[in-house]
């Protein structure tokens, strides 16, 4: 079986990235609540700072998904064909998916997808060398944007892996979309294993989301660098500040970036006005119940099924399945 690995983008394809970017960054400067969309976070410096959160003391979100992994993936594969597929949206390094696949040893199919070709390309020397018998086959897409899977494996059973909690980022109404459109691309019968962070005490969620190297500030900021490089913007950096808080009424960590002077921004001859104090918004992380989470599921047209936590009770795998 033979997949199409996607190769170099296009001048087109490029520009028409470039455009989306422009779009929702005018879009997103121009509102009274300025805000910009997280999944822009993740070119490859973006990426590589990611990778750093994901090792820093407060941030446990990794460690407990991972320890939950650890302890019960044998159980969690239990139900993947080795005949199947298993596909990954936002697959960054695949190392949690490493863990599972030491229990699949004679699964046949891998298919990561992520925006970063350097993740993509270091995932699959990686995984090949440790798993020769399996295909790995990666997409370079945005997976809230990807309409199909390729054909060679449309009527293969599918298992969907969403880890890290990314399903926190999305507000409730486009998480219920989210879902609903895994099932689609997972269909017909596809599986979902899902990682959701829990609700817990403010102050351990504020400081994973604000660390004290100050690697997730610069990771926030890299958001404007990004716009300066791409989009020949004229943020000055050193006027604004990460800034996190836990939001109680909507079960959510905000992440925003904090002018801290009076200023003005010109991005493609338009000139935007901050004042000292104002924010632009560039991060949600909803905080979930196991219950909560289930019903959002339902919601979208998944029967939850077992789910399994850390001994602390810090964060959720959850196993869901198509109602198709």
């Amino acid at each position: 079986m033979l997949l199409q690995e996607r190769g170099p983008q296009s001048d087109d394809s490029l520009a028409a990235e470039t455009d989306d970017f422009a779009a929702n960054v005018f879009a997103g400067l121009s509102k009274p609540q300025k805000s910009l969309p997280s999944r822009f976070f993740y070119d490859a410096r973006g990426s590589e700072l990611f990778e750093e959160i994901t090792r820093l003391p407060e941030y446990y979100l990794t460690r407990a998904e991972i320890a939950i992994l650890r302890s019960h993936s044998a159980e969690i594969v239990s139900g993947v064909s080795e005949e199947g597929v298993i596909v990954e949206f936002g697959s960054g390094s695949s190392l949690k998916t490493e863990i599972l696949l030491s229990h699949l040893r004679r699964l046949k199919t891998y298919v990561p997808i992520d925006v970063s070709q350097t993740a993509l390309n270091e995932a699959k020397v990686r995984l090949a060398a440790r798993f020769p018998l399996l295909g790995v086959c990666p997409i370079l897409a945005d997976f809230s944007k990807l309409q199909a899977l390729p054909p060679d494996i449309a009527h293969r059973h599918k298992t969907g892996f969403f880890p890290g909690s990314t399903i926190g980022n999305f507000e409730p109404a486009e998480a219920v979309r989210l879902l609903r459109h895994f099932r689609t691309l997972l269909s017909p019968g596809g599986g979902l294993i899902i990682g959701v962070d829990l609700k817990k005490d403010p102050e351990t969620l504020v400081h994973a989301y604000d660390d004290a190297a100050g690697v997730t500030a610069a990771f926030n900021l890299n958001l404007l660098e990004r716009i300066n490089r791409e989009l020949s913007g004229a943020f000055d950096l050193s006027a604004f500040r990460h800034k996190a808080v836990y939001n109680a009424a909507e079960a959510r960590v905000e992440m925003h970036l904090e002018s801290t002077r009076v200023q003005e921004v010109s991005l493609y001859g338009h000139r935007f006005g901050f004042r000292a104090g104002e924010t632009i918004h560039t991060e949600n992380a909803y905080k979930f119940s196991i219950d909560e989470f289930r019903d959002l599921a339902r919601e979208a047209g998944w029967m939850p099924q077992r789910v399994w936590t850390d001994a602390d009770g810090l964060f959720s795998v959850h196993e869901l399945a198509s109602l198709d």
